[in-house]
């Protein structure tokens, strides 16, 4: 099939290329109109009560959104200073959609006890579109910046969610700008020639594009979140360099034996294609488990980074065959090994000390692993604020401004309780008597809203509390709760409820395409196991770093008790499969070398003797590519980042390189075993290159 597919790609090249400039043009072009339509509202799950109830409100008291301005640095009593701002709240009162804009100097609470700031609240109309509510928060906004003062912020509502979108784009250029060139010159350092290192930034530049498109067409029909740039484009980037580094190792090994440059690349896809393929799809299985949730982000983000990994496969399969056609004369091939020379000596090095001590190996290697997940026990997420963003943004601005001036819990989004008809006036009392201060207002209909600020943060655990403690104290009454806390404690149990099932579906797909890849039923299953501990690991260093603290100043961030919510899930599903991508690189390798001389300790030097390198280059390049991502001080980001840097970093080396050849020592010919029908299915359906003819008494059991 694979053979097929690289003699369609390579019978006529210049026609490829062609098509693959037309999508770049598309992606590039219609793609980046995404950044206009991203939006920070995470939380939402459809059918949960906090969701229920907040549509219940919009039906029957729509509200406008709000933004807010602060103005400090200089006594607010200064008389020149009241009368910028008395007309400044003035003319943003005739802003056509815009509500109410009290008068900071007449409200209680607008203004600090130090008398250095005040805020300037804006409530827009409700019901108006998107273009509208766009000019009225830009118009609103501008004029607030006007006011004279040394320090003047104004975020908050959908003006926070158009500022991190402006980031976002800003930050994907910045990682672009600096990994590009650092990811060239290790090709460069790999390759030895400016031909060679090009092709993979050609591929990798389809998948920036593929990026940007597949988010524009899913923002269609869905929310993309703010998240889903950095994070799909870092991904199609990284992915791209390793499949066409993949691939061109492989080309220029082949072009050791033919000086044919079309059967060289034919020969190319058939081998490496086969692991680019599975890899692909490996990748994207793992990213269906974020199918499974309700969760609208979730699932936007598990389709659109499997999309971005089916491009990158697609242009290793099409558009590097036909590049090869056309350049790949005047790559070089890779160096023949002289006369008593090994290939890949240190890593053959490394696979027989770990063969031969396998049991001391899985005593140090698996223990140490385990102490890096501990963190990962006392794991808590939350929805989280401004100060996730980097100090220089003008919503972090804001917030550490009012910080400084008001008392805590100022601005914090208050627990929002949706009394419907037939709530009775003792639940009501009870629930108002929870927090200090509940304000209450009559709905359309009989119903109520009853508001209670709860002390800390908006998302912290004194508000998760009190909305747990309201649905306790509501009993059979018709009382729903909503707000920032609600919805984060639905969303926990969202994930809790769903997780598993998560889990079992990504397994099951993964154990599905490792056995169609390599007749095995015992390989899947140690290399879940082995995959699991390298995950863990990295996601409990970013516990102990982002959520306790430490260290995090190193990374421009600070310790903020909890992880983003949507750190995670995303690392979890994306570090898993890009665990199978290198796992499936040696194991091809492996399979090669058992398939030829049937002796299985020596195809796992072998195997890793032939893709040690491949695999630490990979993971070098991807690490690089996650890194520059890291530069733009957005911690959601950050946490995803380190854990994937971490995740490939430490699944490539310690994995890899160690456990894998000591776990297939421990197994021995056994690693491979299948149950006899399943070895005659694997031998009828399983998708495999073609391998020289062993004679029958030299083929290992389990092939």
């Amino acid at each position: 099939m694979l053979t097929a597919l690289a003699r369609t790609a390579t019978r006529r090249p210049l026609t490829v290329m062609l098509l693959w400039g037309l999508f770049l043009l598309l992606g590039f072009g219609l793609g980046t109109g995404v950044f206009a339509r991203l939006s920070d509202n995470v939380p939402e799950v459809p059918g949960t009560e906090s969701e229920s109830a907040a549509r219940y409100l919009e039906e029957l008291d729509p509200a406008g959104s709000s933004i807010t301005g602060v103005v400090a640095g200089t006594p607010v009593a200064d008389a020149g200073l009241r009368a910028e701002v008395e007309q400044a709240v003035a003319d943003v009162r005739k802003v056509a959609g815009v509500a109410a804009v009290p008068d900071p100097y007449a409200t209680p609470g607008m203004i600090s006890e130090d008398g250095r700031a005040l805020i300037v609240p804006v409530t827009l109309e409700g019901g108006l579109d998107d273009d509208a509510e766009e000019r009225t928060l830009d118009a609103a906004a501008e004029r607030i910046r006007e006011i004279d003062a040394p320090d003047v912020h104004v975020s908050g509502g959908p003006l926070l969610g158009l500022q991190m979108g402006e980031r976002a784009q800003q930050d994907v250029k910045n990682a672009e700008l600096i990994s590009l060139p650092v990811v060239l010159a290790l090709l460069l350092v790999v390759f030895g020639g400016l031909r060679s290192a090009l092709l993979p930034l050609v591929v990798a530049v389809s998948g920036i594009a593929g990026a940007f498109l597949a988010l524009f067409l899913f923002s269609e029909v869905t929310d993309i979140s703010v998240y889903a740039i950095q994070v799909t484009t870092m991904l199609g980037l990284g992915l791209a360099v390793d499949y066409a580094l993949l691939m061109l190792v492989r080309f220029r090994e082949e072009r050791r034996t033919t000086e044919d440059v079309l059967e060289a690349v034919h020969r190319t896809v058939a081998a490496a294609g086969r692991t680019v393929l599975f890899s692909g799809l490996t990748v994207a299985v793992s990213l269906t488990g974020l199918l499974v949730f309700p969760s609208v982000f979730l699932r936007s983000m598990g389709l659109a980074v499997a999309a971005v990994v089916v491009i990158d496969m697609l242009a290793a399969l099409t558009l590097l065959p036909a590049l090869l056609v056309r350049f790949g004369g005047r790559i070089p091939p890779a160096r023949t090994p002289g006369d008593g020379e090994e290939e890949g000596r240190f890593f053959a090095r490394v696979a027989r000390f770990a063969a031969r001590r396998k049991v001391a190996v899985l005593a140090v290697v698996v223990p140490v692993l385990l102490v890096l997940a501990l963190p990962v026990s006392g794991m808590s997420i939350a929805v989280g604020d401004a100060r996730q963003l980097p100090a220089d943004s003008e919503a972090r601005q804001l917030q550490d401004t009012v910080a400084a001036h008001f008392p805590p819990g100022t601005g914090v989004s208050p627990v929002v309780v949706v009394a419907r008809p037939g709530t009775d006036e003792a639940t009501a009392d009870r629930i108002r008597a929870l927090g200090p201060g509940a304000m209450t207002r009559e709905l359309p209909g009989g119903g109520a809203v009853i508001e209670i600020r709860p002390p800390g943060e908006a998302d912290g655990a004194e508000a998760t509390a009190l909305v747990e403690r309201v649905r306790e104290v509501r009993g059979d009454a018709p009382v729903e709760v909503t707000g920032t806390a609600a919805r984060l404690v639905d969303f926990r149990d969202m994930l809790a409820e769903r997780a598993p099932w998560a889990a079992l579906t990504v397994l099951a797909g993964i154990v599905v395409l490792l056995f169609a890849f390599t007749g095995s039923v015992l390989l899947p299953l140690r290399t879940v196991v082995t995959t699991l501990l390298s995950l863990t690991a990295a996601l409990g260093v970013v516990v102990w770093v982002f959520q306790d603290g430490h260290l995090a100043g190193l990374l421009g961030a600070q310790g903020l008790g909890a992880l983003s919510l949507t750190a995670p899930p995303l690392i979890v599903a994306i570090a898993f499969g890009l665990a199978m991508d290198y796992e499936l690189f040696i194991l091809a390798r492996m399979r090669e070398a058992r398939l030829r001389s049937g002796d299985d300790r020596e195809a796992v030097v072998t195997g890793l003797s032939r893709s040690g390198r491949v695999v630490t280059c990979a993971a070098l390049l991807l690490a690089v590519v996650f890194a520059a991502f890291m530069t733009g001080g957005f911690s959601p980001i950050l946490q995803i980042g380190l854990g994937l840097t971490l995740a490939v970093l430490i699944d490539a080396t310690v994995v890899r390189m160690l456990l894998v050849p000591a776990t297939m020592a421990l197994l021995g010919r056994h690693a491979w075993w299948a149950p006899r029908p399943l070895r005659r299915a694997h031998h009828r359906f399983g998708l495999r290159e073609e391998q020289p003819e062993l004679p029958r008494e030299k083929v290992p059991s389990g092939v």
